[in-house]
């Protein structure tokens, strides 16, 4: 398809201006982020009416397209999670107004659907599958690398009318409204460098003093990482710091016996910010990290296999993704009595809280029927329903 290339600011503007007139248009982007921190924007995909564009924002200030986000057109995305995440870094700014036509999708039975699977699927049309190896940065792109980023963006509108007019006739555009506004809140949320440690692939085998100090180092590891713009896994491995975490080494000779440690972390600034980070967090007191359950008395861990079963009857039942519904966490949130979870009131409340309430209090049961498909049972009267 034809695609206009847009590398300077004028073109942009004037891109924008015709959008403006729009009440929607699609958007993708491009983007790399495993040698840096931050992801690093590499093409806006844009499409509006009949038209298209790929901006270059190696070339042009993406905070250009500020004045198109803050405006009232809807943005449409597919799996807007990381393209908004990226956006925020490069233009520090979001659309304003947002559809996902992946969430979308969850609220019509599909399961986290790819671009593909769903062009397909309501449209009938096959795009073609990306190349994870390309290189996005490169100038100049080929055409092939142009034609494929367009299509991207090619079909979203379409698929916006046609997911829009099947939510509108279940009645379930606001729910979609609502996992959208979720997903821009996670979005704008500021990182927190102090829970950096929970995402150690070994952090559960730390214990008392080691649970601190792998905390300080994995914050300390992740601001390092942030002012240079680079993977954590370059200020130091995950090994390296789980290993100081158990030695909690006092001395660069200490530190130097630790497994993964190099050179470059016994010199200088590095050293002695990696040992005030061992001190600090030896004075912490954090809490052993938990699995989604362990945290509820026996009954209630029981219930909760009970409750997951359920949860994925209705979702079955109701043409919804069960994720969409409701998460492991989410069910421990209720199962602790949580008020502000996704379960405690809106639609998943409307949906099947009565029911969950009455799973973790005994009062009704799972079964199969004969045609092996779950239903509820009154523990008190032994009737299904």
């Amino acid at each position: 398809m034809s695609a206009v290339w847009i590398d300077d600011e004028d073109a942009l503007d004037d891109v924008i201006d015709e959008i403006l007139d729009e009440d929607r248009y699609a958007i993708d982007t491009e983007f790399h982020r495993e040698r840096t921190y931050y992801p690093q924007l590499a093409l806006v995909q844009l499409r509006w009416g009949t038209s298209t564009a790929l901006v270059d924002p190696l070339a042009v200030d993406p905070r250009v397209l500020r004045p198109l986000f803050d405006a009232d057109p809807l943005a449409v995305f597919h799996a807007a999670q990381q393209d908004l995440d990226v956006l925020w870094s490069a233009a520090g700014a979001i659309p304003a107004r947002i559809f996902d036509t992946q969430i979308a999708a969850g609220f019509l039975g599909y399961s986290t659907p790819s671009l593909q699977t769903l062009a397909q699927s309501l449209l009938k049309v096959s795009l073609p599958k990306g190349d994870r190896l390309t290189d996005w940065l490169r100038r100049p792109l080929t055409r092939d690398q142009r034609d494929y980023a367009a299509r991207d963006v090619e079909h979203l509108l379409e698929m916006h009318d046609r997911l829009a007019g099947e939510l509108g006739r279940l009645g379930r555009s606001e729910w979609v409204e609502a996992s959208v506004a979720d997903l821009v809140r996670r979005s704008s949320q500021e990182h927190d460098p102090d829970a950096a440690w929970l995402r150690l692939k070994d952090v559960r085998t730390l214990k008392g003093d080691a649970r601190g100090v792998a905390q300080a180092l994995a914050a300390w590891r992740e601001r390092r990482a942030a002012d240079d713009d680079v993977p954590v896994r370059r200020i130091m491995s995950d090994m390296a710091l789980v290993g100081i975490a158990q030695r909690m080494p006092s001395s660069v000779e200490d530190l130097a016996h630790v497994r993964g440690i190099d050179d470059r972390l016994l010199r200088g600034a590095n050293a002695r910010e990696i040992l005030d980070a061992v001190r600090e967090g030896r004075g912490r007191t954090v809490s052993r990290p938990e699995r989604h359950g362990e945290e509820l008395d026996a009954r209630a861990r029981a219930a909760l296999t009970l409750m997951g079963s359920w949860v994925a009857e209705v979702a079955r039942r109701e043409r919804l993704d069960p994720v969409l519904l409701a998460t492991r966490a989410d069910l421990v949130d209720f199962a602790n009595g949580g008020t502000a979870g996704r379960l405690a009131s809106g639609w998943r409340a409307e949906l099947v809280a009565n029911d969950l309430r009455d799973i973790l209090e005994g009062r009704a049961g799972v079964a199969v029927d004969d045609r092996g498909r779950l239903r509820l049972v009154d523990c008190r009267t032994m009737s299904s329903r």
